[in-house]
């Protein structure tokens, strides 16, 4: 007898979570291992519980279900990444779910049927990342495969449509940093890693994030965040001012004194923001 499919709801809203548990009752080959109320639970609960499938609200406080998604560890459980079937009110979010590869994206409120559209999705993708890990699968793989969640497509900062980044989210062990953008003095690349250091009430700190320094500097508002180097990324609102120590190499100063190295292409793009 085929394993039951491990499945977590996440929703902020209760009257939500206990419709979908009602909804999914009727299919005997899953098994609702747990429910979350918000995005520090849905993270906590999906590295515990390693579901197979989760429902994810995208607006939910705390955090959101593309930081949600941004938080997981791809390897954990042997680099097994759940499945993901959105579940929301907006649908203006839709483009964004489909870009991290979400099985699908349920506008609320639906229905029995559309949620075993929806399950029958899911059923085939797992089926697949079965196979391919040379595992049983319960259910027959169809003739061609449906893309599979990826740890660089779940990477992406988490943002609404048409909106860059007002926050980045960073995990360090049990611990989740929610960063603000506006606190973000500047960002150095670290081999596979970023350093994004920022300045709190408390002093400046920084926090090591595993992401390319181009994708996260694409998430961030051009008008405040320049590509100052090959390796940096400055808010400009925190430069004090551009020095040139000899031809064609310059630094910029922060207001407490720190240097960055400017590259000829960065001072272009300093000039013409500051224009």
């Amino acid at each position: 007898m085929a394993e039951r499919m491990k499945v977590l709801v996440v929703d902020d809203e209760a009257p939500a979570r206990s419709l979908l548990r009602e909804y999914l009752g009727a299919h005997t080959d899953l098994e609702v291992v747990g429910e979350s109320a918000n995005g520090f639970e849905a993270v906590k609960a999906i590295s515990e519980q390693a579901p197979d499938l989760v429902f994810l609200d995208i607006q939910m406080p705390k955090l959101d279900g593309f930081e949600v998604l941004e938080l997981l560890e791809p390897d954990a459980h042997g680099g097994r990444t759940p499945a993901i079937i959105f579940c929301t009110a907006y649908d203006e979010y839709a483009l964004r779910a489909f870009e991290v590869h979400a099985v699908d994206y349920l506008l609320k409120p639906f229905g029995r049927e559309r949620l075993a559209e929806a399950l029958g999705r899911a059923r085939e993708r797992l089926a697949f990342a079965a196979a391919r890990r040379g595992e049983p699968a319960g259910t027959p793989s169809a003739t061609e495969p449906p893309a599979e969640p990826s740890p660089t497509a779940l990477a992406h900062t988490a943002r609404g449509p048409g909106r860059f980044a007002q926050r980045i989210v960073v995990r360090d062990g049990a611990q989740v940093h929610v960063i603000p953008t506006e606190r973000i003095e500047f960002v150095e690349a670290q081999d596979d890693y970023v350093s994004i250091h920022e300045h709190t009430a408390a002093g400046a700190r920084s926090h090591l994030k595993h992401q390319p320094l181009a994708e996260l500097a694409e998430s961030l508002d051009p008008a405040r965040f320049v590509r100052i180097h090959r390796s940096y990324v400055a808010n400009v609102e925190c430069i004090a001012r551009i020095e040139l120590l000899a031809k064609d190499q310059r630094v910029a100063v922060l207001r407490d004194g720190r240097q960055l190295p400017v590259s000829r292409s960065g001072h272009d793009r300093l000039k013409e923001l500051l224009a």
